[in-house]
């Protein structure tokens, strides 16, 4: 996957919406913001890893110090603002090299590692504002697929360090009915040894979630309920209920 040229489209997208809707709308899924808040986040976030990336910091870099960090008052200057943020980030990559080590809230990871990053950041709050709206949520099946797998690192990586929700030998199994998807359309969670992984791979778990891969990735981001979805649930669904209770992020 491109992922610097979906970033640019996801955040594009998301400006889009910025532009046609009403600053005060409420965004039900991040409770305490509303679209002018989440927009804010979103933008100051790409510049956010842009100058950590780019100043080669080690360490966490305090929002309030962001450079450029408001946007303009102008509707235009504002989404132009949001669509210079991701671009700062591919040019500070592209600087210090893909494979150069930068901080992350995860221990030092390649450069490259923030696109991605900001790519699902800006994904899940367009599905925010979507949903905020009452529209429909649209994804590409393999950006959906990816940005499960991304979720599932940071979460697993997270987990590691803190308290899990599966106890030893129970297992969470996500299939993705869309042809498109192919073997990646299948994780297999599970907890082994005190650490919880995940896979690509098939099997019986303690509970399986079956669905179009766009519904799979709303339901994993804690967006929609499983039950407002085409997701068909098979086994223990308090397994499942304990999964998403112990991963918020």
């Amino acid at each position: 996957m491109d992922y610097a040229s979906a970033l640019l489209d996801e955040t594009r997208a998301l400006g889009e919406l910025v532009r046609a809707g009403d600053p005060a709308l409420p965004i039900p899924t991040c409770p305490e913001w509303n679209l002018t808040q989440l927009f804010r986040h979103v933008g100051r976030g790409h510049r956010w890893a842009a100058q950590i990336v780019g100043d080669r910091m080690d360490r966490p870099l305090d929002p309030r110090d962001v450079v450029g960090g408001k946007p303009p008052a102008d509707t235009d200057g504002a989404i132009a603002w949001l669509n210079d943020g991701a671009l700062l980030l591919l040019d500070a990559v592209a600087q210090v090299g893909p494979e150069n080590p930068a901080w992350t809230f995860l221990g030092p990871r390649p450069s490259v590692w923030w696109v991605r990053r900001r790519l699902h950041e800006a994904t899940v709050h367009r599905a925010d504002v979507e949903l905020a709206r009452g529209a429909e949520f649209t994804i590409a099946p393999a950006l959906a697929a990816d940005g499960i797998d991304e979720w599932l690192d940071l979460i697993t990586v997270r987990l590691s360090q803190n308290e899990q929700p599966l106890a030893d030998g129970v297992s969470v199994h996500l299939h993705a009915t869309d042809d498109s998807v192919g073997p990646v359309g299948e994780w297999t969670i599970s907890r082994s040894g005190g650490a919880v992984t995940w896979a690509h791979e098939h099997g019986k778990s303690s509970v399986a979630l079956r669905g179009p891969v766009r519904d799979l990735f709303v339901a994993v981001m804690r967006r929609v309920p499983v039950a407002d979805t085409g997701i068909a649930m098979f086994g223990d669904t308090a397994v499942w209920q304990n999964w998403l209770d112990h991963t918020a992020f």
